[in-house]
């Protein structure tokens, strides 16, 4: 299962998909103007969120 962890306050979050019941694994999507975002997406469906943030940035993923 993915974790999130926050680099500044140590929060940690596990995710999973509301739909499949399945943990959300770490990926990046690429954009039209070729810059990149931290998100996490469903192997199964594969449904996609912004990665959680904390402390104004993104959450690191342990897996």
């Amino acid at each position: 299962m993915a974790t999130y962890r926050c680099s500044a306050c140590g929060m940690g979050v596990n995710a999973t998909c509301a739909d499949c019941n399945e943990p959300l694994v770490n990926a990046t999507l690429t954009k039209d103007d070729g810059t990149t975002v931290q998100i996490s997406k469903c192997p199964k469906c594969e449904g996609k969120i912004k990665s959680p943030m904390c402390c104004g940035q993104d959450m690191t993923c342990e897996v």
